[in-house]
C-alpha cells in the first residue's frame, strides 16, 4: 500500500531530509518515536536502547548536538532529554516515516461495518471507526452540497412561506433542507417547477446548477411576461433550493477516545481539542483548505493561522471522485499521535467511504 503525505511547506521538508545523514536520520526517527509513545523527552542512556543499530554514547551525543544545531530537535529544560521541534515532526512526517500496514483482519473488522445503507449512517459509522482504532477525534465532513452530482429534486409545499427540498445525489443519497418562500404557488405548481428543473440539473453538480440558474434568469427576463414567468419562477426557487452556503458540520460518532490514558495527563490538550470540535468555526475553516488536496495530508496546529490548535495535528484525506473530491474524513488528536498507525487507518477509511458512495 502506497501513501501520498502531503503538508502545507513540502520543499523545506524535502532539503531539510537531504541534508541529514543515515545516522542523523535514524536518530531523529527514534527521537519522534520515543515522543510519540511517551509525549515526553528522552534521554541518551533510553534512546541508546532503542536505537535499531549500536551508536556509542559519543555518537549519540554529538547526533543530537548536529541535529539541534539543524532546528529539528530541543532539551525543554537543560536537564532533560530531546523532543523534536516543530520543524523536527514535520521532517519526520514528510520524509522518514514508514507507515504500518493495517492487518487483513482489521481491515475486514472496518470493513464489516460499512455493510449499511449510504446515507448519515456512512457517515456516522466512519466517524465511529477512526476514533476506535487511531484512538484520536476522528470526525468526517460531510460531502460539501457545491460539489455532489444530482440525479433528481422535488419540492414539497409545507406551509405557506416553507418548502422542503429534498435532493438525490447520483449515489442515492437524500439532502433534506427547508427554504423560505414567498407563498407563490401551490403543490401543483411546485411539481410543475421542479419537473422544469430536474430537465437540467440531471449529472451537474450544485455549483454548476447555480450558475445555470443565473444566466437563466437573466434570460428569461428578456422574453414576454407571460411565457417567462413559470421559467423565471423556477429558476428562482430552484437558485434557492441550491443556496449552500453555511453548511458546515461536522460529523463526530464519539467523544470518548478523549479518554484514552494517553491524553489523561494534559487535560489543557483534552479541553483544547473538545473546544476545537465544538466550535467547530475554526477547525472547518482549516479543513476546507486542503479539500483538494490529494492522498493523506497532516496538518500541524502550529503551521495555521488557527488558534488553540497549536500543539494538536490533523490527519485527512479526501473521499469521493479523486478529480473532485466531496468532502474528507480524518482524525484531530495530539501532536504526538502515531503517524505511522494513523496515516494507513485514515487512507483505508477514505477509500471504504469512496467506493460504498460509487455503489
Amino acid at each position: 500500500m502506497g501513501f501520498l503525505v502531503q503538508n502545507g511547506h513540502p520543499s523545506d521538508s524535502r532539503d531539510e531530509a537531504a541534508t541529514l545523514s543515515e545516522r542523523q536520520a535514524m536518530v531523529l526517527r527514534t527521537v519522534v518515536g520515543a515522543f510519540v509513545g511517551e509525549a515526553g523527552p528522552i534521554g541518551s542512556p533510553t534512546l541508546a536502547k532503542l536505537l535499531p543499530e549500536p551508536l556509542s554514547s559519543a555518537s549519540i551525543r554529538s547526533t543530537l548536538a548536529e541535529l539541534t544545531r539543524q532546528g529539528l530537535v530541543r532539551k525543554p529544560h537543560p536537564s532533560a532529554g530531546s523532543v523534536p521541534t516543530d520543524r523536527g515532526l514535520r521532517v519526520f512526517v514528510d520524509r522518514l516515516l514508514d507507515p504500518q500496514k493495517l492487518a487483513e483482519v482489521e481491515r475486514r473488522e472496518i470493513a464489516g461495518g460499512f455493510e449499511l445503507p449510504v446515507g448519515d449512517g456512512l457517515m456516522h459509522e466512519a466517524s465511529r471507526a477512526l476514533s476506535e482504532h487511531t484512538h484520536q477525534l476522528g470526525f468526517v465532513l460531510p460531502p460539501r452540497l457545491g460539489r455532489i452530482v444530482l440525479r433528481h429534486l422535488s419540492l414539497v409545499r409545507l406551509t405557506t412561506d416553507r418548502v422542503l427540498v429534498v435532493l438525490i445525489t447520483r449515489s442515492g443519497v437524500a439532502h433534506r433542507r427547508v427554504i423560505r418562500d414567498d407563498g407563490w404557488g401551490d403543490q401543483v405548481e411546485l411539481e410543475r417547477a421542479a419537473t422544469l428543473l430536474n430537465e437540467r440539473i440531471v449529472g451537474h453538480s450544485l455549483t454548476e446548477m447555480r450558475a445555470l440558474f443565473v444566466e437563466e434568469a437573466q434570460r428569461t427576463r428578456q422574453r414576454a411576461a407571460a411565457a417567462a414567468d413559470a421559467a423565471e419562477r423556477a429558476v428562482r426557487i430552484g437558485a434557492q433550493a441550491l443556496d449552500i452556503d453555511g453548511e458546515h458540520d461536522l460529523v463526530v460518532a464519539t467523544r470518548l477516545a478523549l479518554l484514552d490514558p494517553g491524553h489523561a495527563a494534559d487535560p489543557e490538550l483534552i479541553r483544547e481539542l473538545l473546544e476545537a470540535v465544538e466550535t467547530q468555526d475554526r477547525l472547518v475553516g482549516l479543513l476546507d483548505q486542503v479539500l483538494d488536496s490529494d492522498g493523506v495530508r497532516v496538518s500541524f496546529g502550529f503551521e495555521s493561522d488557527t488558534t488553540g490548535l497549536e500543539r494538536c495535528a490533523i490527519v485527512t484525506a479526501p473521499y469521493g471522485d479523486p478529480s473532485a473530491p466531496l468532502g474528507l474524513l480524518g482524525v484531530l488528536g495530539p501532536n504526538h499521535m502515531n503517524y505511522g498507525r494513523v496515516i494507513p487507518l485514515v487512507e483505508f477509511l477514505s477509500r471504504m467511504v469512496s467506493e460504498r458512495l460509487a455503489a
